[in-house]
């Protein structure tokens, strides 16, 4: 043997010698310690969580291994599509690779590079199932190459113990699903009431999409995210050659029917939020682990009480044998909240969790739907706030603001026209803002919007805690009346900063989350700080506008179910959609806020059943029985407002000439328009000729002048005033001015623009009709209409330039017969000072 050769043999032998002392060094230091792959065996025993009400008593025991919520089954027993599914969405080289994958780990450590944060895992399921029951739990979420050493390390040697077959069986029986169910038999059964042999390719995809995030995929709380996860599943199980792009479609389409057999449980829904929130909080490895006593701020009493009145009051809904036949009303939700400190103390998602038929297990309270006028107040803020109006260069508005009830036609984005009706299907005419909002009219909602804008009741909404308004571009005037979406749990806190002196109310679940050691886990349970997102005076108007009985007596009456026994403050509003489909109550003392909603889970029509006939006497009886041992209690008044008597039909001061009049509370705000300053003009006292009944000339003999009250309503009232038969002065001339009565300025009215001295009042901008064969054509006619702020001589309708109607007043009507084709309309005036307006035109078409 050659000395060169030895020399060689010698440095190999050392440099071998080193690499094991360094393998045995990295295997003592990082992996020594690690069990082997049969602690598998031992690691999935767990203890009971204890879900429990504020008072300590059980709503909820998650039981593991033997209860209902965790049960292995073998592979065998799991459907193949399930296995896809797995397999395409968490590992699709599962079968390729020895446990670790080293190209999913190159692909994410570009996408992280790129992104400069960790966006992307490259755990196999092996690594998970490693991750989960071998590595201990502060361990698991460790961000390390240590950890990703060991974990890699204890999925080689997993590997080498356990078939493939064997892992992803381990893997999809102590996965996390949500809901406290771990493993795939537990799921099926938590979601679709099945074993996990009988689900299909729909349900296979839903329930393994779940894993990514349970609790934000939850499909009883989140239907939509829990649909459009699905959908990426089964895209997933196309690309990897599982399914045929139409059996992918065929499944997503599927209709899937959750859930409702009964076990033991109470406050069904509230305790799956607050699972929920155990995750998001926690993590899914606490939850798994088990052994945690949840102490939640639910009052089982309340909730029990709740849940009886829900039921009661849908019972007597449809024993109404008044009502038509083919009503449906099988649902409601209740939420209560502490306004001061946000704790949800019930919350019910429908009357009957286990109930299929109306699909009961899904929380109506966390669902999506339209507030109608329940969403009024938030605008009504907006519009108040002088802080708001000040930045938005524009004047606040105030319970005394005048309002025009009649029809309007609002513009659109679309340049169709939108015409609200008020739920009565009537005008109300001159209409405070007071009365507005306590009769719940639907003309100065949009008219209070259209002045202040959508994007201020977006902003407002979010600052007070709703997260479905998200763009403002997409959302028009009628979002004032419901046409946006919110969820009852959000809404319901909106209103609890009314309660709360405009402070936000966010909505808390959990008091107290203690381990299986009796240690009470840090940060859990407690509420954040409580931002100010509306100014204590304006939340007070709010407040004071929504409990004043009087002020919504035209439409609601002085006894109805708004009002609480032993006349106890309360300040509450409804809300029902045109259609009928949802319907709402929600409302508060200072001690409690109560929000209601009634519909049907499928969105049909319950056909005259209102916010006041459905959600109040819900919410009547819930706030009387909980609040039945609490002293009344007044809202408490805060100082920067002031209180001054107004003419009840202008809104302005008074003067000896108003018939009515009543106090006021304004916002003080030196420097803004916030209170009326102006006397009324509205009531004025008018001298007439005897003989012609016009104004007197100074020339008239005093034995024929006459004194007249008039009850004179500015111009955009004129026609609401004719068709009431309320007279109106003689119109003013040159001759009466010069030397006689000074004309006075008509009492300001809301407007978002400037009104042009003549207007088409009919047809509305932009509008298509179509002829009808069916009816004769002589009757197939349309109203053309104009009315002028001025006094006219003469007043000419036109359609395409052509003369139709010729009047010597300020107003003009006249019927025209549809003919096919476009046409356009105008209207033109001559002043009584001889000048010539017209009106700005309007085209509409007609198709045959």
């Amino acid at each position: 043997m050659s000395r060169r050769f030895r020399l060689a043999f010698k440095l190999f032998l050392g440099l071998g010698l080193v690499a094991l002392l360094v393998a045995g060094g990295i295997y003592v230091v990082v992996l020594a310690d690690l069990p082997g792959p049969g602690a598998v065996a031992q690691r999935v025993q767990r203890p009971s969580t204890l879900i429990l009400d504020r008072h300590g008593r059980l709503l909820y025991e998650v039981i593991d291994p033997d209860g209902s919520k965790q049960a292995s089954v073998p592979l065998a027993d799991m459907p193949l599509a399930c296995q896809q599914a797995a397999v395409a969405t968490e590992d699709k080289h599962f079968y390729q690779h020895p446990g670790v994958d080293l190209s999913a780990i190159g692909r994410a450590l570009w996408q992280n590079t790129q992104a400069g944060d960790t966006i992307s895992g490259a755990s196999t399921i092996t690594q998970q199932v490693a991750r989960n029951l071998l590595l201990s739990a502060e361990e698991r979420y460790e961000r390390s190459v240590r950890r990703k050493l060991r974990e890699a390390w204890l999925a080689w040697r997993l590997e080498q113990a356990f078939s493939k077959d064997q892992l992803l069986a381990l893997y999809l029986n102590q996965a996390y699903f949500g809901n406290f169910a771990v493993g795939l038999e537990a799921a099926s059964q938590a979601y679709f009431g099945a074993s996990a042999r009988e689900l299909d390719t729909a349900q296979c995809a839903l329930l393994i999409g779940l894993l990514q995030s349970p609790a934000r995929y939850n499909p009883l709380l989140y239907a939509d995210a829990a649909r459009q996860r699905q959908a990426t599943v089964l895209n997933l199980m196309v690309e990897q050659g599982y399914l045929s792009a139409d059996q992918a479609e065929l499944a997503r389409q599927e209709p899937l029917q959750f859930n409702t057999n009964t076990f033991p449980i109470r406050a069904p829904h509230f305790v799956m939020f607050v699972s929920s929130l155990l995750e998001q909080q926690l993590g899914v490895d606490a939850l798994r682990q088990g052994g945690l006593h949840v102490t939640t701020t639910l009052d089982l009493d309340w909730q029990e009480e709740g849940q009886a009145i829900v039921q009661r009051r849908l019972r007597q809904l449809k024993e109404d044998r008044k009502a038509p036949l083919s009503r449906r009303v099988d649902n409601a939700a209740l939420v209560a909240l502490d306004p001061q400190t946000g704790e949800i103390m019930a919350m019910i998602g429908s009357p009957d969790y286990f109930d299929d038929r109306i699909q009961g297990n899904v929380n109506a309270a966390l669902s999506l739907r339209q507030p109608g006028s329940a969403i009024k107040p938030l605008t009504y803020a907006a519009a108040f706030d002088p802080a708001r109006a000040q930045a938005a260069g524009r004047a606040p508005l105030n319970p005394a603001t005048l309002v025009a009830d009649v029809r309007t036609v609002f513009p659109t984005r679309e340049g169709e026209p939108y015409v609200p009706m008020n739920y009565d299907l009537d005008f109300h005419g001159p209409v405070l803002l007071r009365d507005a909002l306590g009769n719940s009219f639907n003309i100065p909602a949009v008219k209070v919007l259209q002045f202040i804008g959508v994007p201020a009741l977006v902003d407002q909404a979010q600052r007070l805690g709703i997260s479905s308004f998200v763009q403002a571009d997409d959302l028009g005037l009628a979002l004032t009346l419901g046409g946006g979406e919110v969820r009852l749990l959000e809404l319901t806190a909106a209103y609890g900063a009314f309660a709360s002196g405009g402070r936000r109310v966010s909505p808390v679940a959990i008091l107290k989350i203690e381990n299986d050691a009796g240690q009470t886990l840090p940060g859990m349970g407690q509420a954040g700080p409580r931002p100010q997102v509306l100014s204590p005076q304006v939340a007070y108007l709010i407040t004071d506008i929504l409990s004043d009985n009087e002020a919504r007596v035209r439409t609601f009456g002085r006894n109805s179910l708004l009002r609480l026994s032993g006349d106890r403050p309360a300040a509450v509003k409804t809300g029902t959609t045109t259609d009928w489909k949802d319907n709402w109550t929600v409302g508060y003392t200072p001690q409690l806020v109560v929000g209601v909603w009634v519909g049907n889970a499928d969105n049909a029509s319950m056909i005259g059943v209102s916010g006041v006939t459905g959600a109040a006497p819900i919410w009547h009886d819930f706030m009387e029985t909980a609040l039945r041992n609490t002293p009344a209690q007044p809202f408490g008044r805060p100082p920067g407002l002031v209180e001054m008597e107004i003419c009840a039909d202008s809104g302005q001061l008074p003067t000896d000439l108003c018939p009515y009049r009543r106090r006021e509370i304004f916002i003080a705000c030196p420097g803004q328009a916030c209170a009326p300053t102006q006397t009324d003009t509205m009531h004025q006292r008018i001298t007439l000729d005897g003989r012609t009944m016009q104004r007197a000339a100074p020339e008239a003999p005093p034995a024929y002048r006459v004194d007249r009250v008039f009850w004179v309503l500015p111009p955009e009232l004129q026609e609401w005033a004719r068709t009431h038969g309320i007279a109106q002065p003689p119109p003013q001339t040159a001759a009466v001015t010069i030397g006689g009565q000074a004309a006075v300025a008509p009492v300001a009215v809301l407007s978002a623009g400037t009104r042009a001295p003549l207007t088409l009042t009919s047809p509305d901008p932009a509008r298509v009709y179509r002829l009808s064969r069916a009816a004769p054509p002589g009757t197939q006619q349309i109203e053309i209409a104009a009315q002028s702020d001025l006094p006219l001589r003469e007043l000419t309708l036109t359609v395409n330039g052509q003369p139709l109607w010729q009047q010597q007043a300020a107003y003009a009507s006249a019927w025209w017969q549809l003919q096919a084709g476009e046409y356009t309309f105008q209207a033109v005036g001559i002043t009584t000072a001889g000048e010539r307006i017209q009106s700005a035109p309007i085209t509409i078409t007609v198709v045959g």
